[in-house]
């Protein structure tokens, strides 16, 4: 026993410093893979007699076995690490994929695999960097409603709201967001789709992005508050198709989804393309940097930006003021949603109030008419002019507009102003400002649109202060390599000075310019937008210019023929967007005459007409009253801006008085 431990009190030493060079070497192994060369120091060795007897044999045993024993150690363990790697790695693959909830707005940038890789040993993140082919496309960017099939478009848009957190084997969200786009549109209405589709005819290669903070793809606006309250199919907020005035059937949709290329799939289209970010909101712009910074604080790089930001609602202070009961009882209308929602609440009440008298509350007021025939609902239009559309139209047009309102089931109430609305009794109490008091379950505010100006601030973009908006000049733009167009643009017309313009097919020409533009086209605004208002299928206007009631006018009418309504042109032109059918090739040069002015004889009964808006005694709106697919030439008669002594002559031109 004694000598044993003799022995191992000579070994110890010994012993530790080999365990040590074995540890280090298994370390070595871990790293290279290669073998342990078995060492040991040799100053550690006892002498003894010549050949190697005695302790020195002990030793060198000792040393062999704890230095294979090491090795076995090590190389168990490492067998056992990659067995438990493999294991889970399987493990992941064989997880069960899910589509993302929610907009990938609310989904957090995932870690870099190098940051990742510091705290994990398995790094993960690499490998679920790409959805595999069976996954289902995240719903983010690409849940628009296809045109031909949109039944389900409502689930297929997420909330903008869900804040549910994704899968932890998620596509990060920075994946599916270009860093760069050459063309950044931002905004996703008319003059978006139309600057996408002019820079693509002149740069068919051209690679285009479109931010919107819609969950749909660009849609146009006006069968919104039009042909789709005349439809019959009872599922018409879920397949948004609707049936125009010649019976014709089309989407409110411009493209379908397969037109677009996925936002995934920007970087790497050979093509180029149009993609929609949607459920995106830009909400900084660094000019000098050419980048804009996205909700989520992602940010896009781009060479040509657009800014077509489009417009809000106005709403009345005294709604603002009345609480919640009242505001959730208020309909803002403006975009799909809005419709799919007072569709729905028209369906379940008894009384609606329109507060407005222009193109939208008039419009609105008509269709929800009609529907007051069939269902039983009180519709009520006020507004503080005296006649509906009191700041286009000429008074006495106005008064019989009115009437007409009237005769589709419409209670309107003229030259009233709210003074306070209240909810007591489960009705809503509209407070007029003369003491009259109206009582109502809903009201849909119809007061005007306020240019979206949200960027001007961080942009050092100019706001208009006369008219609103992005002022730009006459080619729209705004700064060095940005450009603004539709609602929100405070533009030089060369014909008729600065204006602003909230119409559709101002929407469609700005954008169509400033794509152009954009392209290097440097042309500037000469190509006068029109408009146009339905009041139904049987009562419609084209307009174009300056159109203010304020200004003088001239009037010249004819009776009517059954030709002369908006379904009889739709029918014709086979477009309920009536300016898509214009051509230029139809303006000729009006002939001036010296005949004295016209002396208007106000009929009872407006059947079609031309109304001309004088400044200065130069004509710079025209209205056709029921008189369709002559807009080219008034465009011309703006164009030319010439002084006209008899306004006879020059609605001869229209052809109003052929049956």
């Amino acid at each position: 026993m004694l000598k044993c431990r003799t022995v191992w009190k000579k070994l110890a030493p010994l012993a530790r410093a080999s365990s040590t060079v074995c540890r280090q070497n298994v370390r070595r192994a871990g790293l290279t893979n290669g073998r342990i060369p078995i060492r040991v120091p040799t100053a550690h060795m006892s002498t003894g007699p010549a050949g190697g007897g005695g302790d020195n044999l002990k030793y060198a045993l000792l040393v062999g076995l704890a230095g294979i024993g090491g090795l076995t150690y090590a190389v168990k363990t490492l067998r056992g690490d990659q067995k438990r790697y493999e294991e889970r790695i399987a493990e992941i693959e064989s997880r069960p994929h899910k589509a993302t909830k929610g907009p990938v707005t609310d989904v957090q940038t995932a870690a870099p695999a190098a940051e990742a890789s510091e705290t994990d040993a398995v790094p993960e993140p690499e490998l679920e960097a790409a959805p595999s082919p069976e996954e289902p496309s995240p719903p983010a960017e690409n849940a628009a409603p296809d045109a031909e099939a949109v039944a389900h478009d409502a689930e297929a848009a997420p909330s903008s709201k869900t804040t549910e957190p994704p899968p932890v084997d998620s596509t990060p969200a920075s994946a599916k967001v270009p860093s760069h786009a050459p063309y950044l549109l931002i905004g996703g209405g008319t003059a978006s789709f139309a600057a996408a589709r002019s820079i693509r005819a002149r740069d068919p290669g051209a690679k285009v992005l479109i931010v919107t903070d819609e969950p749909d793809l660009p849609y146009m606006r006006p069968p919104l508050s039009k042909e789709l309250w005349f439809s019959d199919d009872p599922s018409v907020t879920e397949t948004l198709r609707f049936k125009q005035w010649n019976g014709k059937e089309r989407s409110i949709y411009f493209q379908p989804p397969s037109f677009y290329i996925k936002p995934e799939d920007f970087d790497s289209a050979e093509n180029g393309g149009v993609a929609v970010l949607t459920c995106r909101k830009v909400v900084h712009m660094d000019v000098r940097g050419n980048k804009v910074k996205l909700d989520d604080n992602i940010e896009i790089s781009y060479d040509k930006c657009l800014v077509a930001t489009g417009g809000i609602p106005r709403n009345l202070q005294v709604i603002e003021r009345a609480g919640e009961e009242v505001k959730k009882r208020t309909t803002l209308f403006r975009k799909i949603e809005d419709f799919k929602s007072l569709e729905k609440v028209s369906r379940n009440i008894n009384s609606i109030t329109i507060i407005g008298g222009g193109f939208l509350g008039s419009e609105l007021a008509c269709a929800l008419g009609r529907r007051s025939t069939e269902s039983g609902l009180e519709v009520i239009q006020m507004f503080p002019e005296k006649g509906n559309m009191g700041k286009v139209l000429p008074e006495y047009l106005s008064n019989w507009t009115t009437e007409k309102v009237k005769r589709e089931g419409v209670k309107v109430i003229t030259e009233s102003l709210v003074k306070s609305v209240t909810y007591k009794d489960d009705k809503l109490e509209i407070h007029l400002k003369d003491g009259r008091l109206v009582k109502t379950d809903h009201i849909v505010a119809a007061v005007g649109l306020e240019p979206n100006i949200d960027l001007a601030k961080s942009a050092g973009l100019e706001v208009d202060s006369d008219f609103g908006g992005y002022r730009v000049n006459a080619e729209l733009q705004a700064r060095s390599n940005i450009w603004v167009a539709g609602d929100a643009a405070c533009f030089y017309d060369i014909r008729l000075g600065r204006r602003r313009v909230e119409h559709h097919d101002h929407a469609v020409v700005s954008g169509r310019l400033a794509g152009e533009n954009m392209t290097g086209a440097n042309k500037p605004y000469w190509h006068q937008s029109m408009f146009w208002s339905d009041l139904g299928p049987d009562v419609g206007y084209e307009a174009i210019g300056i159109v203010d009631s304020s200004l003088p006018t001239v009037g010249v009418f004819a009776k009517a023929t059954a030709k002369d309504t908006p379904k009889a042109a739709t029918e014709q032109s086979g477009t309920g967007i009536r300016s898509e059918s214009e051509t230029e090739d139809t303006a000729t040069s009006p002939v001036a005459s010296a005949t004295p002015p016209p002396v208007v004889e106000h009929k009872d009964d407006y059947g079609k007409g031309v109304i001309f808006y004088l400044r200065d005694k130069v004509v710079v709106g025209i209205i056709l009253w029921n008189v369709f697919n002559r807009m080219p030439i008034a465009r011309k008669i703006i164009k030319d801006g010439e002084e006209h002594a008899d306004l006879n002559e020059v609605a001869k031109l229209f052809n109003i008085h052929e049956d």
